[in-house]
């Protein structure tokens, strides 16, 4: 029953987010993640409870998922091919920038991990917000999926090297993660050449004329079943999400109202869950101190500046000086990644309580301070057009 309570309290909060958001003109994203931090600061929510943390880490799952499912992959690889050499040179200084900052500044080797990670969790609440017609969104898009891999395989190295220093169990892990993405590669052209010689498969698969919610019920089977096959091999979840919405979106297209069903349930309920939880993981009473906000805008300003340098070296002639500057910033909040390197990092001890506070405020300001940015550069050049 007190867990009933607390669900039923979870979903007031849910219900008033939009309505905040629509009268504040503010992101919902953002909303959500506020109403998260004051409710536990006045004491509305107890953010330890075991079932809203896994919930919340299953709405993070769901919206990687929602992330896989806007990939199409003809298109990626056609974008891929396009600009292959701008990505593989924004990668490059990206990366190279903060190895530097690491050597220069002597800083904490976790911030070679931290400074350039991607995610795409905030990238499509940006998505949600303004559709997904504008060139830099687009390209936001291809390089969070690009870069969500590059991070993933950040997350495993770091977490091996924590859990096992240079020992066997790192060189297992990556190996294993090396094997599952071959096994991917080609489970993918398998189930591409056998449909292509039985299209009818998709539509047993998924009828179209379907009135018991079999294509729903086959992305949630295949949405868990991938989740637990990596966490069964000691790789990041998030991996497992985001190809069964690839999968989804890539292979059963003729199910065309499927991507706004499945968008639906996220965002009007799992989704919200992790976004609030995000924010009952910030103790105002404890993060606000001058010195934890001193250090966590320099980290804002590290993970800005190496984007916007980056972004502006790779991509000025193909967005142009506006676009630019709006894809710099909507690649500049990882905060779900963040915050995981953050978690992974003080459980481990590799640093501090004062850098994991400074780390998680600094995820949260830029997931709040960049999205509003973002919403008022777009709101300012409409109105001069």
């Amino acid at each position: 029953m007190q867990n009933l309570a607390f669900l039923s309290q979870l979903a007031f909060l849910i219900v008033l987010a939009p309505i905040f958001s629509r009268v504040t003109k503010i992101p919902i994203a953002v909303v959500e993640i506020a109403l998260g931090t004051i409710a536990v600061w006045i004491g509305y929510l107890d953010n330890d409870n075991d079932i809203f943390k896994t919930i919340a880490k299953i709405g993070f799952f769901y919206l990687m998922f929602l992330a896989g499912l806007e990939i199409d992959l003809r298109k990626f690889i056609h974008f891929k091919d396009k600009l292959f050499k701008n990505v593989l040179l924004y990668f490059g200084i990206l990366y190279g920038l903060s190895f530097l900052l690491y050597i220069v500044f002597k800083l904490n080797p976790v911030y070679i991990v931290a400074i350039p990670i991607v995610s795409l969790g905030m990238i499509m609440a940006l998505i949600n917000e303004h559709g997904k017609q504008h060139k830099w969104l687009e390209l936001a898009l291809t390089i969070g999926v690009i870069g969500e891999l590059i991070s993933i395989t950040a997350l495993v190295i770091f977490d091996a090297l924590i859990a096992d220093g240079w020992g066997i169990g790192f060189y297992k892990s990556i190996a294993t993660l090396i094997l599952i993405l071959i096994v991917i590669y080609y489970f993918f052209r398998f189930v591409g050449v056998v449909l292509w010689w039985f299209p009818e498969l998709r539509k047993i698969i998924m009828p179209e004329n379907d009135n018991m919610g079999q294509d729903i019920r086959v992305s949630m089977a295949l949405f868990f079943v991938l989740i637990a096959a990596m966490q069964y091999h000691g790789i990041d979840m998030v991996l497992g999400a985001f190809v069964a919405g690839v999968f989804i979106g890539n292979f059963f297209k003729h199910k065309t109202e499927l991507p706004e069903t499945l968008n639906a349930v996220g965002f009007g309920f799992l989704v919200p869950l992790f976004f609030v939880y995000v924010g009952t993981t910030l103790d105002l009473d404890v993060v606000f101190k001058p010195e934890i906000i001193e250090h966590a805008m320099l980290i804002i300003a590290a993970m800005i500046s190496v984007r916007m340098i980056s972004s502006f070296v790779s991509y000025y002639k193909y967005l142009g000086f506006r676009e630019t500057i709006l894809f710099a910033f909507g690649d500049s909040m990882p905060l779900t990644f963040l915050i995981a390197i953050a978690t992974i990092a003080i459980n481990s001890r590799a640093i501090s309580m004062y850098d994991y506070y400074a780390f998680v405020l600094a995820a949260m300001i830029e997931g709040v301070g960049i999205m509003i940015v973002i919403k008022l550069i777009m709101h300012f050049s409409q109105n001069k057009h």
